[in-house]
């Protein structure tokens, strides 16, 4: 049995929407010390919907196809449904993350949230601060530095 599932190799092999955005509207950069993944995702937002998004990731397969997943699960979305994504969510579309690579889907949502949190903060949009707290990560948390 293959430790990553077929839709992980996929997106690991093929990520969807890598690149930057150029003047994005925000800009989400979140990293691990611990587990050395870094992510940053792009977002252009056009009322209020993810017109387009882009991730650069330096990490793991695992980093990449949740960076790559994430995504694709919020562009053409609305800015409030892709608050409402979980790492939870990203690793179900991905069929599933071993346990100590679930702490890749936890950085994707903290990136996403991130942008758009960036987003708010340089239009002035009002926003609330505990839709952006960090997810914690207890794979992470137990790792020695």
């Amino acid at each position: 049995m293959s430790l990553y599932s077929e839709k992980v190799m996929d997106h690991f092999r093929n990520p969807r929407n890598v690149g930057v955005i150029e003047n994005a509207d925000g800009v989400g950069e979140v990293g691990n010390a611990k587990c050395g993944d870094i992510m940053k995702i792009y977002l252009k937002i056009e009322n209020d919907i993810i017109a387009d998004v882009k991730f650069e990731t330096f990490g793991c397969g695992s980093a990449i196809a949740s960076s790559s997943m994430a995504t694709e699960l919020i562009k053409g979305k609305p800015l409030k449904d892709a608050l409402t994504l979980t790492n939870k969510a990203v690793a179900e579309a991905l069929d599933g993350l071993p346990a100590y690579k679930m702490h890749c889907s936890v950085l994707a949502e903290e990136a996403i949230k991130a942008a758009i949190k960036d987003y708010y903060e340089k239009n002035g949009i009002a926003y609330d601060e505990s839709l952006f707290r960090e997810t914690s990560c207890a794979h992470c948390e137990d790792r020695p530095e």
